[in-house]
Formats: structure tokens, C-alpha cells, sequence
């Protein structure tokens, strides 16, 4: 019987390769805690994302890798994440408990962006990750009434803003600050004011994810976040109708134009299928757009959510649908595009150097 060694079990593991990232898991030092005790050997492997698709593929091959060394008797494996920190890209303003900012954002209303942001973030966090949620719509701010917030007040604790809680991620938004029937009249500098403050006067702890919900359109908010903060990335959200691809491409220019790399494009209310008539499928709003133009542009399709009644009843409740009725088709595709959105982030994180955002074919 050969004996147990380091480098012989870390020898067998280089054989596990991360599809994403292009090397295997021994270079990109995901194995951790290596403890060899006769023919027992142990070791944690530590993904980039609680979500990761390839967890328990993973898992198996290392069990299965290792327990051919000649003389091991017994493999534990524990799979475990660490969210990487972004890389830092823009800004001025440092927030070092937060590793990663995500902006989603659309080039026009009506799209469900708010609804995608709430359903992302709370996707997130039932996977395991610190979420906070930046409701940075400030002329539509609906992220509370979503969250089933909308009735609570924020407190400050040694000068600093306590986000509200819900569902498992932190919140702050101008509808829990201002009066419910006032309405927003604000110009650029109060704006950048806001945006300001939301990031530096919000105690918002450490978070593996920041998720910033965009006004429409390409304005001064867009702007000032991409100034004030290390944004890691951008998540477009558009409808399949050639009308909302039209506005989504003017926001993945101005997101080039501020150096923010776009790391996907969400298709929402892509079909509906009758509740009664499972098997029935209609595109109200056409099909493929997303996708088409996310091949077009160069950048990643994070996936398409179905529109359906579920939707819109749990988001009028204050429950978000992954959570009140997680088996849903609309559910099941929130939580898809959720997890594909921490995997582009990690891409993204794990790259050594600045990557400009991809441009047209």
C-alpha cells in the first residue's frame, strides 16, 4: 500500500476542471482544509456561489478521483461557497463590505424590472448569500410594496440608516422614506444625492450581493452609480417585442459608454401558459427576442421567465413568488436566472484584469 500524500490526492483533484472559468479547481485553490489521516482523507471544496449548477457533479468526482488512490479508504468532502470580491472596475466611493454591486436595469417601464430585481435578490438569499436590495427607482419605488414592506420605517443606529429586512435581504428605498403620496420631482444633483446617500449613510453590513433596482432609461441615477461605485455588472431586462429590444440596446451603450459590463440580459414575461391549460403556450409579446439579441450583442441570456397570475398576485401581497409559490414555472425560471446571474458575476470577479464589454458582431 502506497502511502497518502498532499500532493497525490491534489494531483487526483487537478483532474476536476470548473467549466466557467477554465481551469481546474486545485489552480483556482477551491480545495481547502486538506487533512489525510491513514486512508481517511478529507477536504472542503469552496465554489464561487452558493447556487453553483455543478455542486454535486463536483462532489462525485472528487469522491470518485480520490477513492481510486491506492490506499485511501474513506473520502469526506465538504462543499462549500465563498462569493469572490468584484474586482472594482469605476468609483470613488468604497464600500468594503460589499463584495459585489449588480445593477438591473431596462431602457424602458413596463418590463417588470422591479419585479425581476425582488425575485433575483430573494433567489439569492434562499440560496445562501448576503443580499441587499438598493431600490434606486426613485420615481416608481415599488421594491417595499413588493416585499410586503411597505408599512415599515427604517431607524438609525449611530448615524447610519438600518435597511429593513424582508425575506431574507436588507432593503432601503425612497417609499419608506418619504410620504407615500409625495411625489418625486428631483433633478440631477438631488439624484446624485440620493444615490449617495443610499450607499454611505445605509448600514448595509457585509453583503455578497448589492442589487440595485434602475430607474428606466439611460439618466442620472445610471450615471451616478456607475461614478460613485465599483459597479461588477449590469442585468438588462427587456420584454421580447421589438419596441423593448429597441430602448434595452440604448442601456447596454450607456452602460458601455461608463465602463460597466453588462453580464446578461433577462427575457421577462417571455410566453403564457394558461393556469387551466398547462399545455397551451402563447407568445403574447413574440418570442426569441431576448435571446437574438443577446447572441447579437455578445452577451451572456440569462435565461426567460414565463409571465403568469402567480406574479403579479405575490408582488400585490408582498410575498415574492419564489417564495410564495416556489414550484411555480415562474419560480423555477426566477431561481434559474438568479443562479446564472451570481455565475456570470463570479466569471466576472474572477477575471485578473478589466474585460470591456463585449461589443456587436
Amino acid at each position: 500500500m502506497g502511502q497518502i500524500t498532499q500532493e497525490s490526492v491534489l494531483d487526483a483533484l487537478r483532474g476536476i476542471r470548473d467549466p466557467d472559468l477554465g481551469k481546474d479547481i486545485v489552480t483556482l485553490d477551491f480545495v481547502k482544509d486538506l487533512k489525510i489521516d491513514g486512508g481517511d482523507v478529507s477536504f472542503r471544496i469552496v465554489l464561487t456561489t452558493p447556487a453553483c449548477p455543478v455542486k454535486e457533479a463536483f462532489e462525485a468526482e472528487a469522491k470518485s478521483l480520490v477513492g481510486a488512490i491506492d490506499g485511501v479508504t474513506r473520502v469526506a468532502v465538504t462543499m462549500d461557497a465563498e462569493v469572490p470580491k468584484g474586482r472594482g472596475i469605476a468609483g470613488n466611493m468604497a464600500l468594503p463590505n460589499v463584495k459585489n454591486i449588480v445593477a438591473v436595469s431596462s431602457g424602458k417601464g413596463g418590463v417588470g424590472k422591479s419585479t425581476v430585481a425582488v425575485n433575483m435578490a430573494v433567489s439569492l438569499a434562499l440560496d445562501g448569500a448576503k443580499v441587499g436590495l438598493m431600490d434606486a427607482d426613485v420615481y416608481g419605488p415599488n421594491v417595499p410594496l413588493m416585499l410586503g414592506t411597505a408599512h415599515k420605517q427604517p431607524v438609525v443606529e449611530n448615524g447610519k440608516i438600518l435597511p429593513i429586512k424582508a425575506h431574507g435581504v436588507k432593503m432601503i428605498s425612497m417609499a419608506v422614506l418619504a410620504p407615500p403620496d409625495k411625489p418625486m420631482i428631483l433633478r440631477g444633483p438631488m439624484l446624485h444625492g440620493i444615490v449617495r446617500q443610499f450607499l454611505t449613510d445605509v448600514n448595509w453590513g457585509e453583503l455578497d450581493y448589492l442589487i440595485v433596482d434602475m430607474p428606466p432609461g439611460t439618466g442620472d441615477v445610471q450615471l451616478s452609480l456607475a461614478q460613485l461605485v465599483p459597479v461588477q455588472g449590469a442585468v438588462l431586462v427587456t420584454t421580447p417585442q421589438s419596441v423593448s429590444l429597441a430602448d434595452v440596446r440604448r442601456a447596454l451603450k450607456m452602460f458601455e459608454t461608463v465602463a460597466v459590463p453588462v453580464i446578461g440580459v433577462i427575457e421577462n414575461m417571455s410566453y403564457f401558459i394558461p393556469p387551466d391549460m398547462p399545455d397551451k403556450r402563447y407568445d403574447i409579446f413574440g418570442s426569441g427576442g431576448g435571446s437574438s439579441f443577446a447572441d447579437e450583442m455578445g452577451v451572456p441570456f440569462l435565461g426567460e421567465v414565463p409571465l403568469g397570475i402567480e406574479v403579479r398576485e405575490a408582488g400585490d401581497a408582498g410575498v415574492p413568488v419564489v417564495v410564495s409559490d416556489p414550484e411555480s414555472p415562474q419560480a423555477l425560471a426566477f431561481r434559474k436566472t438568479a443562479e446564472e446571474v451570481a455565475r456570470q458575476v463570479s466569471i466576472e470577479a474572477m477575471k485578473p484584469e478589466l474585460v470591456v464589454i463585449s461589443r456587436a458582431k
